[in-house]
């Protein structure tokens, strides 16, 4: 190892003589220290012509004076905790969110939303096809699966992570790899995770999907509805442009989900 010393640490050592140079008795030293099989060696040479010599990672002892290095400032490696935090809450979401809720509840009760109805795996067609208690309690379920995870992600890391994990809990739920990427729209799921992120956003969404379903009797314009409205709200209340760039994100990924619909709707014009 070679160790590179200040010439300040060394003034006044009796063990060196005045530099004919300089005409210092404060000298640049170098020191190389070799580990050999016998031992340690420690062999010092004067380097009379350097006035300036940066400082050591570790402690040294150069006649009989034991100075510390300078402190170095050791560099963060390209990762660390937060990141592969932030990595673990963004897998575990996608992962809750392709949670079949639509499809265990409607084989309990001897539906199939995926083959049946509209074919959409979500809380509108149980509604249509067993019954509105079913639709309930799959519309309650999709929402968890979008606010457990934000509400988690908001907790352990913060804003930024929870609105990737919403992300991601709504692309699990409208695009399952284990289903051949064929789920539900993700109204509810994203509804859920708005929800925890900006919670009176969200209230004012839902109550619009509310007011919309009840005038229109279209659920379909209810969900188009939240996904107009989140972005718009988000901008009003002046969130940063990030979160309402995400939102905007969100909310595309229910309008193309919602493409069938919307050809429907706009061809019973």
């Amino acid at each position: 190892m070679i160790v590179l010393v200040e010439a300040v640490a060394l003034e006044g050592d009796p063990h060196l003589g005045e530099d004919p140079l300089d005409g210092r008795s404060a000298l640049p030293v170098l020191i190389v220290m070799h580990l050999g099989a016998a031992g340690q060696g420690l062999v010092a040479k004067r380097l009379p012509k350097l006035k300036h010599l940066s400082g050591p990672l570790a402690p040294v002892v150069v006649g009989g004076h034991e100075n510390g290095g300078y402190p170095y400032r050791r560099r963060s490696p390209p990762y660390d905790g937060r990141v592969i935090e932030v990595v673990a809450l963004v897998v575990g979401a996608y992962i809750v969110g392709m949670f079949p809720t639509a499809a265990i509840v409607g084989r309990r009760l001897g539906v199939d939303p995926t083959r049946e109805g509209s074919g959409n795996p979500g809380a509108s067609n149980i509604y249509r096809l067993a019954s509105r208690r079913a639709g309930v309690i799959v519309g309650l379920i999709d929402m968890g699966k979008g606010a457990a995870p934000a509400a988690l992600a908001l907790l352990v890391s913060g804003r930024p992570a929870a609105h990737a994990v919403w992300v991601a809990a709504v692309l699990g739920h409208v695009w399952p790899a284990l289903r051949g990427f064929r789920g539900g729209k993700g109204v509810a799921t994203a509804g859920g995770a708005g929800l925890m992120i900006s919670p009176v956003i969200g209230l004012l969404c839902g109550l619009t999907f509310l007011v919309v379903v009840k005038v229109l009797r279209v659920a379909a314009l209810g969900s188009l509805s939240i996904a107009f409205s989140y972005p718009l709200l988000a901008a009003i209340a002046g969130l940063p442009a990030w979160e309402i760039l995400v939102s905007v994100g969100v909310a595309a990924i229910l309008v193309v989900r919602h493409q069938s619909n919307i050809r429907r709707l706009l061809s019973q014009r």
